[in-house]
């Protein structure tokens, strides 16, 4: 029997077990849960015959070095920092690893010696990063199989609310870390590369510069650029290709709404509120406003974002309720950042019988026999319901997938790496479909960029 270890049994974790407890009789495997609540990795076994959960503290070394050497192979979906303690036992014991995470440098450095050892540590296998590396990769190899030059590659993914569960103003609620929504692009320029020359925006503009997508039975989008589209340039094979661009895709009109909360200040992380616990959402919307012995917050605000009272950015605020007098912040030492993470998660909260939806959107542009072509990718993914959602499959079905390759000896490549050899997408992509992960792809006019 081989024997699985994963640690952690959050929210990202409920299809990657569902997947692996229905393959246990036919491929021989027994599954440890471990999580820091026993109650939780209890629930995820579902009784299964194949299944022990068992309460683990990453930090006690004892437990976790004796767990990781019962085991065949190690999926940690702990928080990205938290890998390297196991990626580093796992080196000593001799196993293999897979996590959904960025590479870290930490865990680059241990690219020899998993090479040495011969063991797989497989990263950025879920969905971005992940997916979207490997659905990338095959259409890139098979335009270069024929001959072709990539000139342009953007890509972008949203986690987004479902059609039928779209019942704000905003069209968006939160589908995975609100925190990770509320701070991002911040931390630097966005910086791609368009039509040859180097760009950057900084986080002050990052949403006001858009592109619009259209998804063939889902409308209209739009993305924003993501921190850095240049990473994966070499990785990718695109040094010379003129346009790589990465980004995020959210419902048109977010993007301009959400502009209003970083020119106030209010997604700013880096300084904390006296008495924020007491704070009510009205108290906080006017810390970011200028006195004014006579206008209410709600004058003040629409004259400091200059929008009018008939205006649909009007009502996506009054939506909020943040002009809540009674309604407290009820964080200590809050950050606005934090403060409005707390705001919009009553509003933003997925319902119990809501459903999200991943989206996500590939251009690639080519040279062939002097012509220049187009081809876009589209992958729409809606979840079942509130613990096996789209994000939960789509980060957690790749990891599982690709956890039993290694198992079976069809991924052999050694090291610490990403999902971008054939040995590793072919299979994974076409057993995505399955499990509706679907890319349609279509030749297009060539566009160039947008």
């Amino acid at each position: 029997m081989k024997n699985v270890l994963i640690i952690g049994a959050g929210r990202s974790a409920s299809s990657l077990i569902k997947y692996l407890l229905e393959k246990s009789e036919s491929e021989n495997l027994h599954i440890t849960i471990g999580d820091l609540s026993l109650e939780l990795a209890q629930r995820k076994t579902k009784g299964h015959k194949n299944a022990s959960a068992i309460a683990l503290d990453i930090n006690n070394t004892e437990q976790r070095q004796s767990e990781i050497q019962k085991a065949d192979i190690v999926i940690s979906m702990l928080p990205a920092h938290m890998h390297i303690e196991v990626a580093k036992d796992c080196i000593t014991f001799k196993k293999h690893m897979v996590t959904a995470s960025y590479i870290s440098d930490a865990m680059q450095a241990l690219d020899a010696q998993a090479k040495e050892n011969g063991l797989v540590f497989m990263n950025e296998v879920g969905l971005d990063p992940g997916i979207d590396h490997m659905s990338a990769m095959k259409v890139l190899d098979e335009i270069r199989e024929q001959g072709g030059k990539v000139i342009l590659f953007e890509s972008f993914c949203g986690g987004l609310v479902a059609p039928e569960s779209d019942n704000n103003l905003w069209n968006y609620k939160f589908t995975w870390a609100p925190r990770n929504v509320v701070l991002a692009g911040q931390g630097g320029a966005a910086k791609f590369i368009q039509e040859g020359t180097y760009k950057y925006i900084p986080y002050n503009k990052l949403f006001r510069r858009t592109e619009f997508l259209e998804v063939e039975g889902y409308g209209r989008f739009e993305g924003y650029a993501n921190r850095d589209s240049l990473k994966y340039r070499s990785v990718y094979g695109l040094d010379d290709a003129l346009t790589v661009f990465r980004g995020t895709i959210r419902r048109v009109g977010y993007s301009k709404a959400w502009d209003m909360f970083v020119q106030l200040g209010m997604t700013d992380d880096t300084y904390t509120i006296d008495d924020s616990e007491n704070m009510s959402y009205r108290g906080f919307v006017n810390l970011f406003l200028p006195y004014h012995p006579t206008d209410s917050v709600e004058i003040k605000l629409r004259h400091q974002l200059k929008i009018d009272q008939d205006d649909v950015m009007w009502d996506k605020l009054v939506e909020l309720d943040l002009f809540n007098e009674e309604k407290k912040i009820g964080l200590k030492n809050a950050t606005p950042a934090q403060a409005l993470e707390k705001i919009l998660t009553d509003s933003w909260t997925l319902q119990e019988h809501d459903k999200d939806m991943i989206v996500m959107y590939h251009k690639f542009g080519y040279e062939l026999n002097g012509e220049r072509k187009q081809i876009d990718a589209t992958m729409v993914c809606i979840g079942d319901d509130q613990t096996y959602t789209a994000m939960a499959k789509t980060v957690g079905l790749p990891v599982a997938m690709a956890t039993l390759q290694i198992l079976n000896g069809n991924i052999k490549t050694p090291g610490v790496q990403l999902p971008i050899k054939k040995e590793v997408y072919e299979p994974i992509l076409k057993e995505l479909e399955e499990y509706g992960v679907i890319f349609h792809e279509k030749e297009v006019t060539y566009k160039g960029y947008n």
